[in-house]
């Protein structure tokens, strides 16, 4: 007998039960249907495990910090890779349960099958014909490997299955330094592994501003070996040989993190008249999620939109509340916020410095963090932060920055631009001292001074112009 709902979502990841929570508001007719892993990639291998890593090879560096503020012992203390392993695998499998007890609460309602469109309001799973009026899509991404890399079997690994490790080799090369990259690169030398960090791009972290990209790979080459601008070749050898160059370097394994595809293949899209793009892309609009004019809506790293978990949340939510009504509704999209969990921290917060261009409207306030007072107290003087202005009225279009505690600085900018802030609306704020915040202030200061404002000085910011 052949099953008619009201929605069907393809996909059980953070956008497809975020459009689960949204649909259930209007209909309890309707059928979740995901293929492979449950528990949301977020959980199970990318924002937590890997945050969890990256704390972990944290608290493995300040040990060489203790010394030279009068803490001794430092030199008893030791890294045992498996246990920390072993550590974030029971942190990542506490986050996946509760993620996985949502879906098992669907009964029936969850089906685990690849789904396949027939027509734009037919879906077959598993031999199973299911009619629908509504179907969002939110299948997820999957690593990007060569193929002629596919063929090295376990000498290479992606995020997918580096938290399966029961331990580390001495020496890794990680091929792709944008944020997963850089995190796992930075934290595995943290944890005592040779690596060699390799970006076919001139920049790093997710970054496009040159200058705070340079000073970024300056920092992390004292821990490892940073190549940008380089394309690696790798075969197989003793272990594993990674070319760049005329150069050939030995290495055990290669962790690749050169981005994500969506995973929109055996969907039978062809049946809906839509092509893939170069990128792996289907065309939607990002305001309403809806894909074409056809009664389908995308969501999360399915559309390769901003492939970031508070994005995907929200494209869940705006595809499973306009799958549900009659009229298909706009919402106006957050700020855009990224943030690589580095040491130093790099945010991209609005405009990114590569979508603005060379304008004479555009000023650029800086600020160079080695030396800053509050983070010379904690041994995290370093970094860079660059914040982008107009000059004829100082409004803040965005900023990049890689600088201590940047995850909070971050989120103050993206309030400040989703409030239309000018700089001097931001200089009339308080700045406590001493916090790294000063810094910030410091950037802002100039900024200010290449505005159309820059004659008017700080205190006088906070003239009151009132007559009484």
């Amino acid at each position: 007998m052949q099953k008619k709902v009201d929605v069907v979502i393809i996909g059980a990841g953070s956008a497809g039960l975020s459009a689960v929570s949204e649909v259930k508001k209007k209909t309890d007719n309707f059928v979740l249907i995901n293929q492979g892993h449950y528990g949301t990639s977020c959980a199970r291998i990318a924002c937590m495990p890997t945050k969890a890593l990256v704390e972990a090879a944290r608290a493995c560096r300040v040990r060489h910090l203790l010394k030279e503020m009068g803490v001794g012992g430092t030199h008893g203390l030791t890294i045992d890779r498996r246990k920390i392993f072993e550590h974030v695998r029971r942190l990542r499998d506490g986050f996946t349960n509760g993620m996985i007890e949502s879906t098992e609460k669907l009964g029936d309602r969850n089906i685990t099958g690849r789904a396949s469109f027939i027509d734009p309001e037919t879906i077959e799973v598993e031999g199973r014909t299911i009619k629908t009026s509504r179907t969002i899509i939110a299948t997820g991404s999957s690593s990007i490997v060569p193929s002629a890399w596919q063929e090295l079997g376990d000498r290479i690994i992606t995020s997918e299955e580096i938290f399966e490790l029961t331990d580390l080799p001495d020496t890794m090369a990680v091929i792709g330094l944008g944020p997963t990259g850089l995190e796992m690169a930075q934290a595995l030398a943290r944890l005592g592994v040779r690596v060699i960090g390799v970006e076919q791009g001139e920049t790093i972290g997710g970054l496009s501003d040159p200058e705070v990209s340079a000073a970024m790979v300056e920092i992390l080459r004292r821990e490892m070996t940073i190549l940008t601008g380089v394309t690696a070749e790798l075969a197989a050898a003793a272990g594993l040989e990674i070319t760049i160059g005329n150069e050939k370097l030995p290495v055990a394994k290669a962790l690749i993190a050169m981005g994500r595809r969506p995973n929109l293949q055996h969907l039978g899209l062809e049946n809906l008249g839509l092509k893939i793009d170069d990128r792996g892309r289907i065309p939607c609009d990002p305001a309403t999620m809806q894909v074409a004019n056809l009664p389908v809506f995308i969501a999360g790293d399915a559309d390769s939109n901003r492939p970031l978990l508070h994005e995907a949340i929200d494209e869940g939510r705006i595809a499973g509340y306009n799958s549900v009504r009659k009229q298909t509704e706009c919402f106006q999209r957050r700020i855009p916020l990224a943030i690589t969990f580095s040491e130093p921290d790099i945010v991209s917060v609005g405009r990114r410095y590569e979508q603005l261009g060379a304008h004479e409207e555009l000023v650029v306030g800086s600020h160079d963090f080695a030396g800053q007072s509050r983070a010379r107290m904690n041994n995290s003087d370093q970094g860079s932060i660059r914040i982008y202005g107009r000059r004829t009225d100082g409004l803040i279009l965005g900023a990049e920055m890689a600088i201590p505690a940047g995850e909070h600085v971050g989120h103050l900018f993206a309030f400040a631009i989703q409030k239309k802030a000018t700089v001097a609306d931001l200089l009339r704020m308080p700045f406590y001292h001493p916090v790294i915040e000063e810094g910030v202030q410091s950037a802002l200061r100039d900024l200010h001074n290449q505005t159309n404002q820059a004659g008017v000085s700080g205190i006088e910011l906070l003239l009151c112009h009132s007559s009484k």
